[in-house]
């Protein structure tokens, strides 16, 4: 025990001399150097029973720095950065008539996707508000499921065609009535500046032929992947994921955020088209305000 004692001191005695300290190392590189493939940190004020903010169980939570270089949770009170939305499963997995996407060659816009959860426990804050101008952060995790299009049942497309499944979020202005009732209005198009969302207006709605734009919208956090199937009894087609990140600035009110999707193919004679739902699986979405003067 005597022998134990004195190597720490001696260890502790070298780290203040240097003014760094090493765990699992000797030859510390930054005041504080945490060596090992496998470790970690842990700060037990920040843990689930501990602190409030801490979503806990399944779920991660944003560590942010203060001015004072204290570390604090996203969501603390005094600061300005707010976590608005954290969905553990934004939208409906029924996969209906009422939100497929159909492709019937070359891709015809976006089209609106996906029917937001009401069994999610975080159902309630799905419309947030923005009190102030805000830097508006969206990250998601979006499931969606392919099949072939001409089949009554759902069937694996098989005609080796390369897609591109694509996937966007974008915003809708609410407003309340006299009775409180939630009234959703227009799409946003524009951003606090005034200057169209990433390069928009996009088409988010079209008439059945393609020919027409029904409605336009300001897109953020496009995401895509190719998809490419030849067997109908084998192959990955359901629960596929897309995921992003991006950044607004919306200035104050109230919003829910949706999702678009769209299926792209560059061969506009194919025989087979194809059809698609966003939101069949689990789908994670997290909105955080990024408040500024």
């Amino acid at each position: 025990m005597r022998y134990i004692v004195i190597t720490f001191l001696l260890v502790f005695n070298l780290s203040e001399a240097f003014a760094q300290v090493g765990i699992n190392t000797t030859d510390p590189q930054q005041e504080v150097h945490v060596a090992g493939l496998n470790e970690n940190v842990r700060v037990e004020g920040l843990d689930s029973i501990n602190n409030i903010n801490n979503f806990g169980m399944g779920s991660t939570t944003r560590v942010l720095v203060d001015a004072d270089g204290d570390l604090i949770l996203g969501s603390s009170s005094g600061h300005n950065i707010f976590i608005l939305v954290d969905a553990e499963n934004y939208l409906d997995d029924d996969e209906t008539p009422s939100n497929v996407i159909i492709q019937t060659g070359t891709g015809l816009g976006y089209r609106r996707a996906g029917v937001l959860n009401e069994l999610d426990p975080n159902y309630n804050t799905f419309v947030f508000e923005l009190t102030s101008n805000a830097i508006v952060e969206v990250n998601y995790s979006v499931s969606w499921s392919i099949y072939d299009a001409i089949s009554l049942s759902k069937k694996r497309l098989d005609d080796e065609r390369s897609r591109i499944i694509q996937t966007g979020i974008y915003f809708r202005k609410v407003t309340y009535d006299a009775n409180g009732d939630e009234v959703w209005g227009d799409a946003v198009i524009e951003d606090e500046d005034g200057v169209n969302i990433n390069g928009g207006p996009w088409c988010i709605e079209m008439n059945p032929s393609g020919t027409t734009c029904l409605e336009e919208a300001g897109l953020i956090a496009l995401n895509g992947q190719f998809y490419k199937n030849a067997n109908q009894e084998h192959g990955a087609y359901f629960n596929l994921k897309n995921t992003a990140s991006d950044y607004v600035k919306l200035p104050a009110g109230h919003y829910v955020a949706l999702f678009v999707g769209r299926i792209e193919v560059a061969d506009i004679n194919a025989e087979g088209a194809a059809k698609m739902w966003v939101g069949s699986g689990q789908d994670e979405l997290q909105i955080i305000a990024h408040y500024y003067n």
